[in-house]
């Protein structure tokens, strides 16, 4: 139970936030010796899942609405929903064509806390230069969604944020802290389902499909928490306090380093 909360709560709190998920996660799976449980892993990523779902239902339904309608009434085309919607596609695709070769590496860069720490280091360093980076107030497109979708590919290596990176293009390439964040996390919902799919067929592939009842207990947790971590983040964009995270990922990369060394 004590495995069950634990990894609940740092999936919550970490899903979103820029500190990477898959760092912490590993990190406590190696400090504690817990075993990898592939069909718990779906289970948390589909109760953040929902937690991203319910904190956009509102920008999802309107947008969504938009998009679908420019198909058959041109006036919709002029709408965001309608750029949102193919940027979003498009930058899908990005990730997909970077994320699919990656896989392989990434199973590796799990079980190595130095490579995890490096990807961590990495997240520091554009962290950092987010803090420093001046607002500007493009509006979204294509451009803005290839781009963002080709770091959230290359986010799939263990210890790069996927919030923290995509946030980061976002506002490299023109967009407002508050639509880089939005649109971070809106481009961020297929290629979610997308693996928890992938997740999915393999846990059938290895025969685990057993759900004890009590894991539910850690997606509370990681449902409840994830919600909070998006408004706590939503609060730091705002404000623009990214060199917060970006020395708390160095610390953490550096505790990850100490404690494989000192095994």
């Amino acid at each position: 139970m004590f495995e069950i909360i634990l990894l609940g709560a740092v999936q919550g709190i970490t899903e979103f936030i820029p500190i990477s998920s898959s760092a912490h996660l590993t990190f406590f799976q190696i400090l504690f010796g817990f075993e990898n449980m592939l069909a718990y892993d779906i289970v948390l990523h589909m109760a953040t899942l929902f937690a991203l779902l319910f904190f956009f239902r509102k920008d999802i339904l309107s947008l969504s609405i938009e998009w679908l309608n420019g198909f058959s009434k041109p006036e919709y085309r002029e709408k965001p929903g309608w750029i949102y919607g193919w940027s979003i596609l498009c930058g899908n695709v990005a990730t997909v064509s970077i994320a699919l070769p990656l896989k392989r590496f990434v199973k590796i860069a799990l079980e190595s806390p130095i490579i995890v720490a490096i990807g961590l280091f990495f997240t520091s360093l554009m962290l950092w230069y987010l803090g420093g980076l001046k607002s500007r107030e493009r509006k979204t497109s294509l451009n803005n969604g290839l781009l963002v979708g080709f770091i959230q590919g290359i986010a799939v290596i263990p210890g790069i944020s996927r919030s923290g990176s995509t946030i980061f293009m976002g506002r490299l390439s023109g967009l407002s802290s508050e639509e880089a964040f939005r649109f971070s996390f809106l481009i961020s919902i297929p290629a979610i389902v997308g693996a928890t799919l992938l997740e999915i067929l393999e846990m059938f592939k290895v025969g685990e499909i057993t759900l004890p009842s009590y894991w539910w207990i850690g997606a509370f947790f990681a449902f409840s928490l994830g919600l909070f971590s998006l408004v706590l983040l939503r609060s730091f964009v705002t404000r623009g306090r990214w060199k917060l995270f970006s020395v708390y990922c160095s610390l953490f990369a550096l505790l990850m380093i100490s404690v494989h060394v000192l095994g």
